[in-house]
Formats: C-alpha cells, sequence, structure tokens
C-alpha cells in the first residue's frame, strides 16, 4: 500500500501578528543601536583601548578573511584562478598576522596613511574650489581647508597621534551607526503600528462609522422627506 501523505495547509497569519513580529525585528535593532551607542561613548573616553580593539578586530577581520579565501581556493583548484586565490588568500593571513602581533606599529601605520589621505584630499578641494568655483564654492573650500588642517595636526603629532586618532574615528563610527540604527528600529516600529491599525478590520469598521457623518445626515433627511411628503 502506497503511504498516504497528509496535505498541508499554509498557516494563515493575521496583520495583527505579522506586525507583532515586524515590530519585535525593529525593537531588535533599536535595542542592537544602544549597544552601539553604548560602546561608542565607550571608545571615545577610553580612546586607547579602542585603538587596540580596532586593531585587533581588523587583523582577525583579515586572517579570517584569508581562510575562507583560500577554502574557497582549494575548492576551484584545476582552474586558471587557482593560484591567484591562493597567493591573495595568502597575503591576506599574513596581513592579519602581521596585525595581531604588532597592533601598535600597524595603528602608526595607518594614522600615517590616514594623515597623507587628509593632506590629498584637503589640496585637492582647496584647489578645485578655487579653480572651479561653483554653487558650492563656500563649502568646498571649508572642506579643503578642515582636512588639510586635520592632516597637518595629526602628521605634527605623529607617532603619538597613532594612539587616539584611530580610536576616535573608530568610536564615531560606532556611535553615528547606533544613532541610525535607534532612528530605524523606533521610526520603523511606530510605521508598522500605523499600517496595521489602519487595516484592522475593527478600525476600518469603526473609523467608517465615525469619519462619514456626512451620509447619516443625508439618509436620516430622506427618511423626513418621505414622512412628510402625501401619500
Amino acid at each position: 500500500m502506497a503511504k498516504q501523505t497528509k496535505a498541508t495547509t499554509p498557516k494563515v497569519t493575521t496583520p495583527e501578528e505579522d506586525g507583532r513580529k515586524l515590530r519585535r525585528g525593529f525593537v531588535v535593532l533599536a535595542l542592537l543601536g544602544a549597544v552601539l551607542v553604548i560602546g561608542g561613548l565607550v571608545g571615545l573616553i577610553y580612546v586607547g583601548v579602542a585603538t587596540l580593539t580596532s586593531m585587533f578586530l581588523f587583523g582577525w577581520l583579515l586572517l579570517i578573511g584569508g581562510l575562507v579565501g583560500l577554502l574557497q581556493s582549494v575548492q576551484l583548484r584545476g582552474t586558471s584562478v587557482f593560484w591567484l586565490g591562493v597567493v591573495v588568500a595568502a597575503l591576506y593571513i599574513a596581513a592579519g598576522a602581521v596585525v595581531l602581533r604588532h597592533p601598535e606599529g600597524t595603528a602608526e601605520a595607518l594614522t600615517m596613511f590616514a594623515a597623507l589621505l587628509f593632506l590629498a584630499g584637503g589640496v585637492f578641494r582647496l584647489v578645485g574650489s578655487v579653480v572651479v568655483r561653483g554653487p558650492h564654492f563656500g563649502l568646498t573650500l571649508v572642506q579643503g581647508a578642515f582636512g588639510l588642517l586635520l592632516g597637518v595636526l595629526v602628521l605634527a603629532e605623529w607617532p603619538g597621534s597613532s594612539l587616539y586618532v584611530i580610536g576616535t574615528f573608530f568610536s564615531l563610527a560606532l556611535l553615528f551607526d547606533g544613532l541610525g540604527l535607534i532612528a530605524l528600529g523606533l521610526g520603523g516600529r511606530r510605521l508598522v503600528r500605523y499600517v496595521t491599525d489602519s487595516v484592522t478590520p475593527g478600525n476600518a469598521e469603526a473609523g467608517g462609522d465615525s469619519g462619514d457623518p456626512l451620509s447619516k445626515g443625508s439618509l436620516k433627511a430622506e427618511q423626513d422627506e418621505q414622512d412628510q411628503s402625501p401619500n
């Protein structure tokens, strides 16, 4: 005898249940944002610790990325990109090992690189704003001067500036990302609640009864006219 299979019917969910699930998801986003904000504030207070933490995270990301790339290259053995993938993965693993072994030296090198980027970007914006003189001339000029000043200040105190520059940037990134997640979570929760309330049948009927006074008045006037008209 053939086995009888039971037909499974898909579970039908109500708008209220879907709304509750979405609201819980947005609450989780807001809580994650709060954790990031707290981490950013703590990082701004302990900037040196934030710098070393960011270096260790960077090193582990490089190391894990190299291992994943190496596994993918092994799966592609026999193809033309096998050795290229192996070389790139080996470079990632070597860079991750160097960063984890020498986090202070890596922070100094990255701080120097960031200062040079600030200088180059500031000079480029200054020259471009003076030559082009577009509609945003003043804003571009201020951005260029700020980038140039920031690069000079970082280079003037290098390598001592490496103890707080990267940690400050890392903490500010956490802070602003956390604030964005909090705003997204709270705004999405309010939006889901508004949409759920608007599509709920009970609320729609209540809204229809209370939101149509003219129709009630017109019906009452027609009934009065029919009563007063001669038979």
